[in-house]
């Protein structure tokens, strides 16, 4: 499984697996409420979803959590190649 990240803008994230998009990322909330959610674009049965995603959507503390979770995603910017840290 090889998911990636492209930012299209602060706190916002296309969610690619093997260079597709299949869905995005939104950071969410702000100071101790703040969040990332990881969205699929299609609400898929559970059987047809990509690999770890057991629901629709979920929710992670910080982008470095929500990246290791997707087996350690890179980042990128959308208008360059190179990679970004995930610092949030």
């Amino acid at each position: 499984m090889t998911y990636s990240l492209i930012q299209l803008a602060p706190g916002a994230y296309d969610l690619l697996l093997r260079g597709e998009i299949i869905g995005s990322v939104v950071q969410t909330g702000q100071g101790r409420e703040l969040s990332w959610i990881a969205e699929l674009l299609e609400d898929l049965p559970p059987g047809h979803r990509p690999p770890l995603f057991f629901a629709q959507e979920h929710e992670f503390r910080t982008l470095e959590e929500l990246c290791h979770w997707l087996g350690d995603a890179q980042v990128r910017n959308s208008r360059r190649s190179g990679s970004l840290t995930t610092g949030s």
